[in-house]
């Protein structure tokens, strides 16, 4: 094993596993693990003590720290940033492109772990868990109305890896699977038996709308309150794809105006907008919400499995060889800059 800094590796996430060390180890990595503050993800963690963290070191296996032009200018031994998970709207492509650098995600880690997360939303939701439970701790056995997921229509935003890991999970419920998305696989639509729509039909039609689209100024604020007014009263909103996709004071005022019967919620405007964070209290206080602290991806399996793939894009990264298909979001190593 190479002990030098140029193979060094810096891991700025919780729950980074003995295999996947074992394999950066096992490749000539030293592996250093950052001590994040308790109950604290690498998201908040100020530039400079980022800096002081990665300065030196070859490769940065990444949660949801902002990976800035600013950042990278300063730590240019910095070959390859490997997100630990799907998106990378905090990470500045076109600096990774322009400084000569490699950026990465976990394709293929996390769908399935998502993917359930989304079907148990449903799920807890239609059946109303958290208020049979919260009754219950009051002495209360009253029993809460429910409604099934069984034969319900299903709107799914997004045809992704883990909005394709929802289709096949609905199909055992027998629902009606409908799909907005850019572009459109007619033969998978067949074998998968979902119809794709626009997005006013699937507003109008749907019980529940899951969203599964990354974040982009297209789909920034996908779904806002004209948007909401197309729904059905009785219908639920699940959001495990990223915050900004709806404007949740938009949605608090359809749930507390029961507008809509309920909100499924592992990510929220407030997590990159501090001004959002007394709507996400509100949010998180309502009996129709289930509200999770962005941990779509955070069962053991799941993240073993992310972080391997996180690792094996390291490492093909700094040893030149083809990084695991799906992964690379953006590559500056071929850039002339002549």
């Amino acid at each position: 094993m190479s002990g030098s800094k140029e193979r060094r590796v810096v891991v700025t996430q919780r729950f980074f596993d003995a295999d996947t060390m074992s394999y950066l180890r096992s490749n000539g990595c030293e592996v250093v693990v950052a001590e994040l503050p308790a109950a604290q993800a690498d998201g908040g963690v100020p530039h400079e003590t980022l800096r002081r963290w990665l300065t030196g070191a070859s490769g940065w296996i990444v949660g949801h720290a902002r990976v800035s032009r600013e950042l990278l200018t300063d730590l240019p031994e910095l070959q390859v940033i490997s997100r630990r998970g799907v998106g990378y709207d905090r990470v500045d492509v076109a600096a990774v492109r322009d400084l000569g650098r490699v950026a990465t995600i976990a394709a293929g880690g996390n769908d399935a772990t998502v993917a359930d997360q989304t079907i148990g939303l449903m799920l807890a939701l239609g059946r109303r868990f958290r208020e049979g439970q919260q009754a219950m701790s009051q002495g209360s056995w009253a029993i809460s109305l429910g409604t099934d997921l069984y034969r319900k229509t299903v709107g799914i935003v997004g045809l992704g890896r883990i909005g394709r890991s929802v289709v096949k999970r609905l199909t055992g419920f027998e629902a009606t699977i409908l799909v907005h998305a850019p572009r459109h696989d007619e033969e998978l639509a067949r074998r998968s038996g979902f119809e794709y729509v626009g997005l006013p039909e699937i507003l109008a039609r749907s019980d529940y709308l899951t969203l599964h689209a990354p974040l982009t100024p297209d789909t920034r604020f996908l779904i806002r309150e004209d948007r909401i007014a197309r729904m059905k009263p009785t219908a639920f909103v699940i959001n495990t794809a990223r915050g900004g996709l709806v404007e949740d004071r938009d949605l608090l005022a359809a749930l507390t105006g029961k507008r809509l019967a309920g909100a499924g919620l592992d990510v929220f405007m407030s997590e990159s907008d501090a001004t959002y964070n007394e709507v996400t209290r509100q949010l998180v206080a309502l009996p129709n919400v289930i509200a999770l602290p962005h941990a779509g991806a955070s069962t053991r399996e799941g993240l073993n499995r992310t972080n391997m793939v996180a690792a094996q894009c390291v490492v093909a990264v700094l040893n030149g060889t083809p990084v695991p298909p799906g992964c690379v979001v953006a590559d500056g190593r071929a850039v002339d800059r002549g």
